[in-house]
């Protein structure tokens, strides 16, 4: 009577010959994440003009959400899977308490990891956090949103 024991005729493989599978097919030269004012719509356009001056927001140009636009507060905007967070973004990608872009009057715009998962990136680089420009990329999980500042005329 056998004991649960299985016998292979294929050779043990050595820890350090197995592979794994990296998908690279959403890595893109950090180039292509810029969006300047020229490739957004009318419309898009438009919002960002009607900003007062210095504010800010995050529109998402690709991903799920497509179209959604998030203004950033002064203080910190938080950013999860959290129902109470100020932008949610409902995919199993995005942490509960993913990110938070910090903002206070006389300063720029900041974003900030929460210790997610899967991480957040900023321009395609992975960061625990880094100061946002005009045409930034932050990826969280799936979403893509790009961020878009009101500059002073």
């Amino acid at each position: 009577m056998a004991l649960g024991v299985i016998v292979s005729n294929q050779p043990a493989v050595p820890a350090s010959e197995l592979t794994s599978t990296i998908h690279l097919s959403s890595l893109r030269p950090v180039s292509e994440g810029f969006h300047s004012l020229d490739a957004l719509s009318e419309e898009e356009l438009a919002v960002i003009s009607a900003l007062p001056e210095g504010s800010a927001m995050l529109l998402v140009l690709s991903g799920p959400s497509k179209g959604s636009r998030f203004l950033l507060n002064i203080g910190a905007t938080t950013i999860g899977r959290e129902v109470d967070s100020e932008i949610f973004l409902d995919d199993v990608t995005v942490s509960r308490k993913h990110a938070r872009v910090e903002h206070a009057i006389g300063t720029g715009y900041r974003v900030v990891d929460q210790s997610s998962l899967n991480g957040t990136y900023l321009n395609g680089i992975a960061t625990t956090q880094g100061d946002l420009q005009q045409g930034d990329e932050i990826q969280i999980g799936k979403y893509k949103l790009t961020f878009f500042v009101k500059e002073g005329q």
